[in-house]
């Protein structure tokens, strides 16, 4: 269908498509095109090697962009962070458009809080009393980048303008013009950069864009150290990032005279690959990045300072800007711009370094326990999140969706508590209980409570409450060990006897014996391990961690399914009798009953 000359989306199974036919493709009125200058594009097999200059526009374009625009406090608060943080260039605003730009750039410059090798920038549309102002502005600074910009587009020349090339040209030479006389004779005793940007320049003719900027570079006469930067804007993002990295390219390899010329990128992001072009665009050989932290500006935003530099650190590169306390950055940036930095935001937001999924828990804890120097080499952790400012605390959080080892992990390094590859399975049953009912995360201590719940709190059906061994102090090595161990059953405190080659075989043998054979039933020891307990905030004092499992029997027939038992006790042996005791009680609690003649030892371990 066709209505005034557009395409119509058509029905389709009775659903209204959406009207694409409103829209064409990039490069259907504008094609890049090889010729003797630019043969190929090399950029597609380039890789980054090194940072780029910086340049934050937060306070500028990040700023005019917000509901409620920064104060002088909120807009210093910035500024002084932006240096911390290592940024040499910085937009401090747009002084002839705005009398609380103007009077923080004087208040900055008059007091001092520019450091030696920052370079502050301000924007300059090409209108001769905005010059004016703006060079008013920024006397007195050591070291100045003058904006000056202009839109050049195909799309403003005509819709907006209505005005020709040459036009368009004139204006931006009359401008640069006035601003170099005006330089030359109020700032002399500054270090002055010139600053040009065809604004639009995605959407502008590349044969007219560098008509434009050869003519600028001409009038302001750079040498090689004292370079014309060229500001080639994705002011609105109208292609895909390959496109730009085109545009840049072609730019790079028309210039008459490259050197004298810093190629500088503005991405904006309004089709979300706003990295990608700015990444892409250093390929094609640009050599300087414009944005805002976090991505704050017009519309979606420009392209993020953050998350570009963090890019870079993760492949080896040093960024040139120090983000090792991002929450700081965060803290700072939500404070002045009034906008929150959402949880999956890239490197910053506080879900970045943290696991539900079973497997990604499995594979980070076995990564994290591998490190041993050298590269970071963690799955599903592309960064040590240490390196910036965060911490391992969150690495790991368990709700229905979590395997046992993220359970396992939290266990341990929260409490101390290093369980067996198998009791990790065992124990993500009884978690998986837990959340399975509640619908929600469960906390490091809400594991913990369900992990002593489980295993280690003294209850019914058998608790264990004083042992004795050979008090002689001499055993033989061929010898049995004997224990007398007192133990409560179901609320009555019985003795029980026994043999082995040990204290924790002599005791499995004095449950059997005195308890569990008259009742037709046995255990039988089929693991057994002990660990230190690690220091941690649940126990000050050092603690052995044993772990018993036992198997149920019958008639010399083993039946059911295993249990594991847990044992806590600063005194290695105790530990294990417990652990026995808390197997058993596991037994016990599974499908029917050990201690017990109530049921069928068979049907209640089955």
């Amino acid at each position: 269908m066709e209505a005034n000359g557009i395409k119509r989306a058509p029905e389709e199974n009775g659903c209204q498509k959406m009207p694409f036919g409103k829209y064409r493709a990039f490069q259907s009125w504008y094609k890049i095109q090889f010729d003797e200058k630019w043969t190929q594009r090399s950029w597609p097999s380039k890789q980054l090697t090194k940072a780029p200059r910086w340049l934050s526009t937060d306070l500028r374009d990040g700023n005019q962009s917000l509901v409620n625009p920064m104060d002088h406090e909120k807009k210093l608060r910035m500024f002084l962070h932006l240096v911390k943080l290592g940024y040499k260039e910085i937009e401090v605003g747009f002084p002839s458009a705005s009398q609380t730009d103007f009077d923080f750039l004087r208040y900055i410059i008059d007091n001092g809080l520019i450091p030696d090798d920052c370079w502050i920038q301000v924007l300059i549309p090409a209108r001769e009393a905005l010059i004016k102002r703006s060079v008013e502005g920024v006397k007195g600074a050591k070291n100045v980048v003058l904006h000056m910009y202009n839109s050049t587009s195909e799309l403003q020349r005509r819709v907006v303008f209505e005005k020709s090339r040459e036009d368009i040209k004139q204006m931006a030479l009359e401008g640069i013009k006035l601003l170099k006389s005006l330089a030359d004779a109020q700032l002399s005793a500054s270090n002055v950069r010139l600053e040009y940007s065809p604004e639009s320049f995605t959407g502008t003719e590349l044969d007219f864009a560098l008509d434009v900027c050869e003519a600028v570079v001409e009038i302001w006469q750079p040498t090689p150290e004292h370079q014309v930067i060229l500001n080639l804007p994705s002011t609105v993002e109208m292609c895909t990032p390959n496109v730009y990295a085109d545009q840049i390219e072609w730019m790079c390899a028309h210039l008459s005279h490259r050197e004298l010329v810093c190629i500088s990128v503005h991405p904006h992001n309004d089709r979300g690959t706003g990295i990608a072009a700015a990444e892409l665009a250093l390929m094609a050989g640009a050599d300087r990045v414009e944005g805002c932290l976090f991505g704050s500006g017009e519309r979606t935003g420009n392209v993020c300072l953050v998350t570009l530099a963090i890019n870079f650190l993760t492949q080896g590169i040093d960024p040139e800007v120090n983000y090792s306390d991002i929450q700081e950055t965060i803290d700072i940036a939500e404070a002045c711009t009034e906008l929150t930095v959402p949880e999956r935001y890239p490197w910053a937001g506080s879900l970045v370094y943290t696991a539900f999924s079973g497997s990604h828990q499995d594979a980070i804890k076995k990564g994290i326990s591998k490190m041993n120097g050298g590269y970071w080499e963690v799955p599903y952790l592309p960064i040590d999140p240490k390196d910036l400012g965060r911490s391992y605390e969150a690495i790991i959080r368990v709700n229905s969706q979590s395997g046992k080892s993220g359970i396992a992990y939290l266990l341990e390094a929260e409490y101390g508590i290093p369980l067996p590859k198998e009791c990790q399975i065992e124990f993500s049953q009884v978690i998986q209980g837990v959340t399975d009912k509640s619908g929600r995360e469960i906390s490091a201590k809400d594991i913990y409570e369900s992990f002593l719940s489980h295993y280690i709190e003294d209850q019914a059906p058998l608790v264990l409450v004083d042992y004795q061994l050979p008090s002689d102090g001499t055993v033989e090595v061929e010898s049995s060990v004997s224990i007398v161990a007192n133990v409560r059953v179901f609320g009555e405190v019985q003795t029980v006897r026994g043999e082995g080659n040990g204290p924790l075989s002599a005791f499995v043998d004095a449950i059997n014996t005195s308890l569990l054979h008259p009742l037709g039933t046995g255990v039988t020891l089929l693991q057994y391990q002990s660990a230190a307990r690690a220091a941690c905030k649940a126990e000050a004092q050092s603690q052995a961690v044993c772990s018993i499992q036992l198997q149920a029997s019958s008639k010399d027939q083993k039946i059911g399914k295993p249990k594991f038992g847990i044992g806590l006790h600063a005194n290695t042996t105790t530990a294990a009798l417990r652990a026995v005791v808390s197997a058993v009680r596991c037994l016990e609690g599974a499908d029917g009953r050990v201690l017990s003649a109530e049921k069928p030892a068979a049907a209640a371990l089955c």
